[in-house]
């Protein structure tokens, strides 16, 4: 099964290569930067559902 990755319509850059790309694949979910596609971060939804209820209640806006 081919994975299907998604990034984020808020992804600035025309080639492509300046965001985060996420799939599910067999239960899990898979980040990486669409300009190192090579390096791949593992997790699991639920873990995915608690960083991104952190980010949208601005835990991380210092980061950026």
């Amino acid at each position: 099964m081919e994975i299907q990755w998604r990034k984020s319509s808020k992804s600035s850059n025309a080639e492509g290569s300046d965001c985060l790309e996420l799939a599910a694949h067999n239960g899990e979910i898979l980040l990486r930067e669409s300009d190192s596609p090579d390096v791949v971060v593992r997790t699991t939804p639920a873990k995915l559902r608690a960083f991104l209820g952190g980010a949208k209640e601005g835990e991380f806006d210092d980061l950026t």
